[in-house]
């Protein structure tokens, strides 16, 4: 009987213990779908719902925009600030940022880029093509678009004075017999009676 009331004192407390695990796991779910309702509108307010076909356009028509409102400026001498670069084409409009492109190390690889509030401005800033900064003739063109995945492939071009190449074709070392000589038969004669 003292067993009985063992057993019944141990299934009274697995039976609390699984009503207490069910209360938990019912938590722990109203917990994630209130964290997903929060995600979801979070993601809503950014906009990042976007399929990504539609964000790439979009930013790839940001880019074009930007890109029609800034000049490229070669030929930049390697001491030369961003800022002076701002002051020499500050007379054309509002400049927005200027970059100017370095190495792996630092160094400034003498040309820059010159984006502007207006697109307006670019009109301006060409005609300061030619002029000059800390004594270097620059040079001001429209920047142009890359566009990804367009490569420009430029093949070789043939020289007209050049031959023709032919194909390598390994040169022939040794005959295979010897040092270059053909093999001569040898007969068996009365004076090699042995071959």
């Amino acid at each position: 009987m003292e067993g009985d009331d063992v057993d019944m004192a141990a299934a009274e407390s697995t039976g609390a213990d699984l009503d207490d695990m069910k209360r938990r796991l019912k938590e722990m779910e109203e917990e994630a779908a209130a964290l997903r309702e929060m995600q979801a509108k979070v993601e809503k307010e950014m906009g990042a719902v976007q399929d990504p076909a539609a964000g790439a356009t979009a930013s790839q028509a940001n880019r074009e925009e930007v890109d029609s409102r800034s000049v490229f400026v070669g030929n930049v001498d390697y001491s030369c600030s961003p800022e002076e670069v701002q002051q020499h084409f500050q007379s054309c409009g509002t400049v927005n940022r200027v970059t100017i492109r370095t190495d792996k190390f630092g160094q400034p690889k003498g040309y820059a880029y010159v984006e502007f509030v207006e697109a307006e401005a670019v009109q301006e800033a060409l005609s300061l093509n030619e002029s000059e900064l800390h004594g270097r003739q620059l040079k001001v063109t429209a920047k142009r678009t890359n566009i990804p995945g367009m490569k420009q492939y430029r093949p070789r071009q043939s020289n007209p004075f050049m031959r023709p190449r032919v194909p390598f074709m390994a040169p022939h070392f040794f005959a295979p017999y010897g040092y270059g000589k053909v093999p001569r038969m040898r007969m068996a004669t009365r004076y090699n009676p042995y071959y």
